[in-house]
């Protein structure tokens, strides 16, 4: 048979936050590729228009309204995408949010808790439910799996007036690599990717900014804002069999930013 690791016919793949930015960048590169894909999305315009878009690839879609920040709707939901499917190859935990303060002074509680628990336990809910699935299929025999959480170049390079961002996006890194050594004899494997800046509707302020561009983007060797189709070939990676040996990494997606 031809080598054909990127096929992922009879795969299924989920994806939070999954309805525009770096995750429909994603979404879109795995049903290209054969997978089955969920997508979970607070906006229904967002989530209409990209079950439209990977429906056309001819495969399995489902979208739906999930808030992250609900232990119990997360768990609900990976139960109903599981039952749905008959099973999950491919979890992303993307879903995030980058609400910044005037100054760390003045950062609010309800704020560093709403970023916390979007981009936190967000995280921690759903990659702990989509490894009980995992477990549980390796357990009687069918091994294998991939987890991967949206970190941020945020997590090693200063972020003034988002302290609450790069903490969460630090701390995705350790919980990660601790993934990877626990599941590894399920042969699960976790990783991490680290957008550097990319144009989402996250960073449109940004994006609109003359001064900020000529600073920050200036400085970004490729001389671009990175694009949510950056994301696609990474995706269907982590999801292949071509992974399978690769766990407990974190890929760096910033057109060299960080080591400029």
């Amino acid at each position: 048979m031809p080598y054909a690791p990127f096929d992922l016919t009879g795969k299924v793949a989920l994806i939070t936050g999954g309805n525009g930015g770096i995750g429909i960048g994603m979404a879109d590169a795995l049903a290209q590729a054969g997978a089955a894909v969920v997508v979970w999305g607070n906006n229904p315009a967002k989530n209409a228009a990209a079950e439209a878009r990977l429906s056309a690839h001819g495969g399995r879609v489902h979208v739906e309204r999930v808030e992250v920040s609900d232990e119990a709707a997360v768990d609900a939901a990976v139960d109903r995408a599981a039952e749905m499917f008959g099973r999950l190859d491919f979890v992303a935990a993307n879903a995030g949010v980058g609400e910044g303060a005037p100054s760390f002074h003045e950062m609010t509680t309800d704020l560093w808790r709403r970023v916390l628990a979007v981009n936190l336990d967000g995280v921690f809910w759903t990659l702990r439910a989509a490894a009980r699935h995992m477990v549980a299929r390796a357990e009687k025999g069918d091994h294998g799996g991939s987890l991967l959480a949206t970190s941020s170049t945020s997590a090693i390079h200063g972020a003034p007036r988002n302290q609450a961002y790069a903490a969460t996006k630090g701390a995705l890194l350790p919980m990660v690599r601790g993934l990877a050594v626990e599941y590894a004899r399920y042969e699960i494997r976790a990783n991490a990717v680290l957008p550097g800046w990319i144009a989402t509707d996250m960073t449109a302020r940004a994006q609109g900014n003359e001064k900020f561009n000529d600073k920050v983007i200036g400085r970004v060797p490729m001389r671009r804002w990175g694009e949510p189709e950056d994301f696609g070939g990474l995706a269907v990676y982590l999801a292949s069999d071509a992974s399978r040996f690769h766990t407990g990494d974190t890929f760096t997606v910033d057109g060299g930013y960080t080591i400029f």
